[in-house]
């Protein structure tokens, strides 16, 4: 009947903030003889970012190519451990995406729990407190640098499902709009419409109460004033853009019929996430259709081409693949469509739904 919700610890806002990281770090190293372990999307191999790596810290170069899968989450938890050595870092640091953030959120649950990645997809199965944690995301929308999960893809399974836990939150955030100006605008379009889709997903479902409902709105009418602006990445844009994911995913709860089938299109096809939404919400008119509209505006606003035929030439296994991984997400579909959604989203219709795109 109630939960008890918890926040982020820190965040700090503006542009520079980054030059704030080494004061924030040096505190968390006093008295430890024990390394940072600093997590970086691939990306800034070879980049001029200016971190306060010390000597004896070890550094990540996190594969974003495709998503963070339970397979990618173990290999990272067992090189940092073998690092390690048994000590426990002074802190974990995060810089990236989604994909950087959560495999950091991970990667930080198995160094305090034992056993592999896939043990603890799901919703409180995280028993013990990770390593301090800090964020720094370059690109915005996801939500994962406020959020209390960690998503990943059980390839094996044909599930993607996050470790869902108080423990999995970071202790800090830092966003930096400086950080999010070289992103390339698709990316920075479907990355960002994250956060207006699972808000409004949260709005539209059973599962909701009036904190989340007015955290989910105020980031929706943030995501509204930036992509049906003239330029979505202006440098006020790009800061209400990080502003607007950290209040999504604040309001992170249960999502709709969004994600589900989303989440089919990244186990089967491996299509990132925030491209996948917008596939996803295009054949959704009859179940979202003002959202739909609203959506559809933004990516004529932002001239964002949305190819189409990518389910043209699958096989009938295939498409039975996607639906077996969207229709596993039984909390969502019921949080959208009621505990009757399997006669809603049968295998032909939600089949259907996949063959129009």
């Amino acid at each position: 009947m109630y939960r008890n919700a918890k926040n982020v610890g820190y965040c700090m806002i503006g542009q520079g903030a980054l030059a704030q990281l080494g004061d924030i770090l040096s505190p968390l190293r006093v008295g430890r003889k024990s390394p940072a372990v600093f997590f970086l999307d691939h990306y800034f191999i070879g980049s001029p970012l200016q971190l306060p790596v010390e000597t004896g810290d070890l550094t990540l170069h996190i594969d974003t190519a495709r998503e963070p899968t339970t397979q990618s989450v173990d290999m990272y938890a067992a090189q940092v451990k073998e690092f390690l050595d048994g000590a426990c870092p002074c802190a974990l640091l995060a810089f990236g995406g989604g994909s950087t953030l959560d495999t950091c959120k991970c990667v930080g649950n198995l160094l305090t729990n034992s056993g592999k990645a896939e043990e603890y997809q799901g919703w409180e199965l995280v028993r013990h407190k990770a390593p301090y944690k800090i964020a720094v995301p370059t690109l915005a929308g996801t939500g994962s640098e406020s959020s209390r999960t960690g998503i990943i893809c059980n390839e094996a399974k044909n599930l993607k499902l996050g470790m869902n836990s108080d423990f999995t939150m970071f202790d800090q955030v830092i966003l930096d709009a400086d950080l999010t100006a070289s992103v390339p605008r698709n990316q920075y379009f479907y990355t960002g419409i994250d956060t207006y889709m699972h808000c409004f997903e949260n709005i539209s479902g059973s599962y909701r109460n009036a904190v989340v409902d007015a955290l989910a709105e105020k980031a929706m009418s943030m995501c509204k004033r930036i992509f049906l602006s003239d330029d979505m990445m202006s440098d006020e844009n790009r800061e209400r853009m990080l502003i607007a994911s950290y209040l999504g995913g604040m309001a992170a709860g249960f999502v709709g019929t969004v994600h589900p089938v989303s989440a089919g299109l990244s186990m089967v096809l491996h299509m990132r996430h925030g491209i996948a939404n917008c596939y996803a919400l295009i054949v959704q008119e009859d179940i979202y259709p003002e959202e739909y509209k609203d959506v559809m505006a933004m990516l004529s606003r932002q001239n964002i081409d949305l190819p189409k035929g990518i389910c043209k030439n699958l096989t009938e296994e295939q498409y039975a693949s996607l639906y077996e991984a969207t229709i596993v997400h039984e909390k969502p579909l019921v949080n959208r469509l009621g505990p009757d959604f399997k006669k809603i989203f049968t295998k032909e219709s939600v089949i259907e739904r996949f063959r129009r795109m």
